[in-house]
């Protein structure tokens, strides 16, 4: 595969995950805080739950986005794999990945409630906070790319380095998510605050895609040496 032709599909997965990115991840947490700002206030038991499974079910927007942009990128140089396949292994993992990304602070939620003494809890700092999203950027990648990766295992060869470089590329973007999220709240101004945190989601984009669509150019060039 010449060079011209390796930067095509890299640069294609780029642009589409990126921008689906940015739009998925926004609209998904928009939708979130004005669902939850109308429960108001209250963190009795049945709030919390509720606050968790409408986190983990408004997944499915960036999940859609994200999903239908990839299988876009993807035809060229891997038509075995459908669009309909891809959607809902991207849906499946996008869910499993909230779950795991939410249940740690629901679970500490529901022990305040059913714990008598609710002694504040200091913010740790913002190194420490960072570390964390690492670690769980590494959890949500395998997640989210291990469905994906049943799709393509018995269709493209070299599939098993699919996992690996999802968790790399979210061990490098989801810090860069949470240092955004404290950087926005210092802002003043909504205009502000979108425009920050939207260039913030297409810069998540584009170090994520760049990094595992790096990978992607080395199936598809395994893909087209096995064809000849």
């Amino acid at each position: 595969m010449s060079s011209i032709n390796t930067r095509t599909p890299w640069l294609r997965w780029v642009a589409a995950k990126a921008f689906s990115e940015m739009f998925g991840l926004g609209l998904t947490f928009g939708v979130g805080v004005l669902i939850l700002s109308s429960l108001g206030n209250q963190h009795s038991v049945l709030v919390i739950l509720i606050s968790f499974l409408v986190a983990v079910a408004i997944g499915t927007i960036e999940a859609t986005l994200v999903g239908l942009a990839q299988w876009w990128a993807m035809p060229p140089w891997f038509p075995m794999i459908t669009r309909g396949s891809w959607w809902l292994a991207t849906l499946i993992g996008a869910w499993v990945a909230y779950v795991m990304s939410y249940l740690p602070s629901t679970l500490m939620s529901l022990g305040e409630q059913t714990s008598q003494a609710q002694a504040p809890v200091a913010e740790p700092e913002q190194w420490i906070v960072l570390l964390l999203a690492a670690g769980l950027g590494v959890a949500g990648g395998a997640a989210l790319s291990f469905a994906q990766w049943l799709t393509m295992r018995n269709k493209v060869q070299g599939a098993s380095i699919w996992i690996p470089a999802n968790m790399l590329a979210w061990l490098v973007g989801m810090p860069l998510i949470f240092w955004g999220i404290d950087a926005a709240q210092k802002l003043g101004g909504m205009v502000w605050l979108i425009l920050f945190m939207a260039g913030v989601l297409l810069l998540t984009g584009l170090v994520v895609s760049a990094i595992h669509g790096a990978f992607l150019v080395r199936l598809a060039k395994l893909q087209k040496s096995l064809a000849f």
